[in-house]
């Protein structure tokens, strides 16, 4: 007997939200952070999301406060914020286009990509091999003001990422992209279960963002702490580079045979993924986890960052929704999405605070009412995640088609 979820696509109460219009930054009520997210939902799954979301407001205060302490010198340096507001003019005429990679332009140079067998504490498959890959990256800020400046940071110009790869024919790949701080390749095969994914007859890659693991300056506070402190130009050009760099790895997949790929990330990886998912024609499906959509509005929710926010309205003289045009280019509401109706997916949880539902209800009307699981936990904890894992691998066995895999043993 097949076991149902908890809450079904239906349940998450939206009579109080808006409907997306374009453009986002200028149509989304000034109070959406503070929009309620309700289910229907019986007693016991109504304490799972009350007590897994009180979880992580706690959780989301601690990294809110390092987050906003790392940022908060950029912030204040006077001498900078006349600069600031010239450095984010660059990008107001990309928003104006139709294609998003008129500024998230295609890598002109290939990559010469070393691969190194990983540590034995690593996933170790049994039917192939696991290993790390890394290349110099020949990514230049789309902004010349800024070339300098951002790649001056010389460990961010190596890009890293795991790669485990059956014996064989090459398998279809499931790209992972991680969060916000939460780098360590150990962590996320644990937290997505990808030795399952892996079993099932995936093959996988691990990808690094910029400023994260083996890209963290020497000096930054800890992984991911320049990824947001440098100022809005410099996170539009730290966008630019994800997705740069994600691309080599893709055509060295390409080159290896693979005959199709999909992607999946939590949080700032499902950001991300969902960014991937407006730019790349090639993709059979995508899997956002708990993401976000709205940088600006998740700073709105979080204490004590949100406390910065009129800060960045002086230092950019501009309101909250100048703030989001300043960081629409990357976000997923902004584009329409390249991949296929039937590989368009959405994993949200009902009690998550760090990118609360509302997140997932609008890339969930961005991307035409597409499949969306919820599962009763939060942001860190996702509780019935094996019913979730087993959707989405049925989902990504569905999109790949004729091009899908069969499962081990």
């Amino acid at each position: 007997m097949t076991e149902l979820p908890r809450i079904h696509q239906d349940d998450y109460c939206d009579e109080d939200l808006p409907r997306l219009s374009q453009p986002w930054w200028q149509t989304l009520p000034g109070n959406f952070h503070a929009l309620p997210d309700h289910f229907l939902a019986d007693n016991d799954t109504r304490w799972r999301i009350d007590y897994t979301a009180s979880i992580d407001t706690l959780a989301r205060t601690g990294l809110a406060s390092m987050a906003g302490a790392a940022a908060l010198p950029a912030t204040l340096n006077i001498s900078r914020q006349k600069e600031e507001r010239a450095l984010v003019d660059f990008y107001r005429p990309f928003l104006q286009e139709d294609n998003p990679n008129t500024f998230f332009a295609r890598p002109t140079q290939t990559a010469n990509i070393e691969r190194i067998p990983v540590a034995p504490y690593h996933f170790q498959p049994e039917d192939g091999d696991a290993h790390t890959l890394r290349f110099r990256s020949p990514f230049e800020p789309r902004n010349p003001a800024l070339r300098d400046r951002y790649l001056s940071h010389r460990r961010n110009r190596t890009a890293w990422a795991q790669h485990w790869r059956h014996h064989g024919e090459p398998r279809p790949t499931l790209i992972m992209i991680h969060g916000f701080v939460a780098d360590p390749y150990w962590l996320n095969t644990r937290w997505l279960a990808l030795p399952w994914f892996y079993k099932q007859g995936f093959d996988v890659l691990l990808y690094t963002l910029p400023f994260h693991g083996r890209r963290k300056g020497r000096l930054a506070p800890f992984s991911g702490a320049q990824f947001f402190s440098q100022g809005m130009a410099l996170l539009n050009e730290t966008f630019a580079h994800a997705i740069h760099d994600l691309r080599l790895f893709m055509d060295y997949l390409r080159a290896q045979g693979t005959p199709a790929m999909g992607a999946t990330g939590i949080s700032l990886g499902g950001y991300t993924t969902g960014l991937l998912a407006a730019l790349e024609d090639d993709l059979a499906f995508a899997i956002p986890n708990v993401p976000l959509v709205s940088i600006m509005d998740l700073m709105q929710s979080w204490f004590p960052i949100n406390l910065q926010v009129s800060l960045l309205k002086k230092v950019y003289g501009t309101d909250l929704q100048g703030l989001r045009e300043i960081t629409a280019l990357h976000s997923p509401l902004t584009w329409p999405c390249k991949v296929p109706q039937a590989g368009r997916m959405i994993i949200g949880g009902a009690g998550d605070r760090f990118a609360p539902p509302k997140h997932s209800h609008l890339l969930h009307q961005h991307w035409g009412n597409c499949d969306l699981h919820w599962f009763p936990g939060n942001h860190l904890l996702h509780l019935d995640q094996g019913l979730y894992l087993k959707a989405m691998r049925d989902f990504m066995k569905a999109a790949l088609g004729e091009k899908s895999v069969a499962a081990r043993g």
